[in-house]
């Protein structure tokens, strides 16, 4: 599990499509689960690496959260602009062309000889794999109908989980073998592999209908989130520069507000579409998505360099320690999605929520040195059953608060709240990062970011509880409104 792993909504994106017939339906399967594989991968495997990459690049201590962040920003940002542009394009066209960026820019990472350097590949993967991911689930959505199609995407969620998963293992024992350009070479057979099936066996498919994209409601969000997040990550680390941070924040706030403006003029056209905010229970699940994600992914970034740092252990035994996660994830999905479909999802997600929020608590019994199976077990055993319970049921809640003609709006949306979740988290962030110098000044750091975690959650569980309409409610007002 990492910052980018599969989002709850993801497979929303392709249930909204119709269907095509196509030749190599499994082949069409195969490229599109290696594909995005190699999205989840550096997404996950770089959170183990960040120390080793400190030291290799001498990058300083407040810009870490970028190695993160720059990867995250793009794919938050233009993740539905990149899936509108499949839409008019082709498919299978934008997602080779997001094949092709992503593998050059991961030759651009191996290769960095600075931390700069590093960045901008980062970036470019980060562009990339908005390209990706939701033309993949696109593709799938085309190739397949029916039942076949839930068996599509739900090998596919679970191959991106798996990839997730493996990422730290794998990157760390590479790590601690090759050393961490590895890391990034490892994507390329996966890429040529899905580069051959891609070309050999896909049909390209685009929608009949030729909208004009949202390129301005895109770059305005982008420059927005930029803004954003470099003032953050300022404004945590140093007060040298206090007045360009605010000036930069506000900036980055006031083009938010135009971005609304945007695509308020849009309507329906727009890759936000503020109509689905009427939706009292959208809305609740849209607070719930940052405020859950940004706790979450937030601990997937800092826990591993806490290990490694502060703790001592290797990169492959940091990887190793958040493996329950994805794995309670999985098993705890297959069952929530059932009891979500029969009740509802407000209080599977309000007692999930409160379960991540409580295992957070227990994160703050963590000091130097650190114990793994005092300190670090337990809680994340408590967060992997929260989100367990949370992600089958965010999945149902939000595909059945909209109706029919808005499901992949109202899934790409939640998807891409999700990682700017992790963004905004990743950025503030910084203020820990600059603390390892001192285990202690470290360990404490992290208690406070796990603080701060545990009354995010628990935001979430504010939001489930008092914004989400079960059906029960729904008929309830539904009585009242014909009396």
């Amino acid at each position: 599990m990492s910052t980018v792993s599969p989002a709850p909504c993801d497979g929303g994106i392709a249930t909204a499509l119709k269907p095509v017939a196509t030749s190599h339906p499994s082949a069409a399967l195969a490229a599109t689960v290696l594909g995005s594989g190699m999205a989840f991968i550096d997404g996950s495997v770089v959170n183990v690496a960040l120390p080793t990459i400190q030291r290799g690049l001498s990058a300083p201590d407040s810009m870490l959260p970028w190695i993160i962040n720059v990867y995250l920003l793009p794919l938050g940002a233009l993740i539905l602009l990149g899936g509108g542009a499949g839409d008019r394009y082709g498919r299978r066209r934008l997602f080779l062309a997001g094949l092709a960026l992503f593998t050059a820019a991961t030759i651009v990472c191996a290769a960095a000889p600075s931390f700069s350097i590093l960045l901008v590949g980062r970036a470019l993967q980060g562009v990339g794999a908005a390209l990706l991911l939701p033309n993949s689930l696109a593709i799938l959505g085309a190739a397949f109908e029916g039942e076949a199609r839930g068996q599509a995407i739900g090998t596919w969620a679970a191959a991106g989980a798996v990839a997730g998963a493996l990422g730290p293992l794998v990157g760390g024992w590479l790590i601690d073998g090759v050393g961490w350009r590895a890391i990034f070479l490892l994507n390329l057979p996966i890429a040529a592999a899905a580069g051959f099936l891609a070309v050999v066996y896909l049909e390209d498919s685009a929608e009949s209908s030729k909208t004009s994209l949202d390129w301005l409601g895109a770059v305005i969000a982008t420059i927005a989130l930029v803004a954003i997040t470099w003032a953050l990550t300022a404004a945590v680390v140093t007060e040298a520069h206090a007045r360009e941070s605010w000036m930069l924040g506000i900036g980055g706030i006031a083009l938010l507000v135009l971005f609304v403006v945007v695509e308020a003029r849009r309507g329906d056209r727009a890759i936000m579409p503020l109509a689905l905010f009427a939706n009292r229970t959208f809305s609740g699940l849209t607070l719930l998505t940052f405020f859950l994600y940004a706790s979450f992914g937030g601990l997937m970034v800092l826990l591993p360099f806490l290990m490694i740092r502060v703790g001592g252990y290797s990169a492959v035994q940091a990887g190793a320690a958040i493996l329950p996660l994805p794995i309670m994830i999985g098993l705890g999905s297959r069952f929530m999605g059932r009891v979500a479909g029969r009740h509802g999802g407000r209080w599977p997600l309000t007692i999930g929520s409160v379960i991540v929020s409580l295992g957070f608590v227990l994160y703050l019994r963590t000091g130097a040195p650190v114990n793994y199976w005092r300190d670090i077990l337990p809680p994340t055993l408590a967060i992997a059953i929260g989100m367990g319970m949370c992600v089958a049921p965010l999945t149902t809640a939000v595909m059945s608060s909209v109706d029919v003609r808005h499901v992949g709006a109202a899934s790409g949306f939640n998807s891409a709240v999700a990682r700017v979740a992790g963004l905004i988290a990743t950025a503030l962030l910084g203020s820990v990062f600059v603390l390892q110098g001192s285990a202690q000044a470290f360990a404490a750091g992290f208690r406070d970011a796990a603080l701060v975690a545990s009354a995010s959650a628990l935001a979430a569980a504010g939001s489930a509880f008092f914004l989400i309409r079960t059906p029960s409610d729904a008929n309830q007002e539904d009585i009242h409104r014909r009396r």
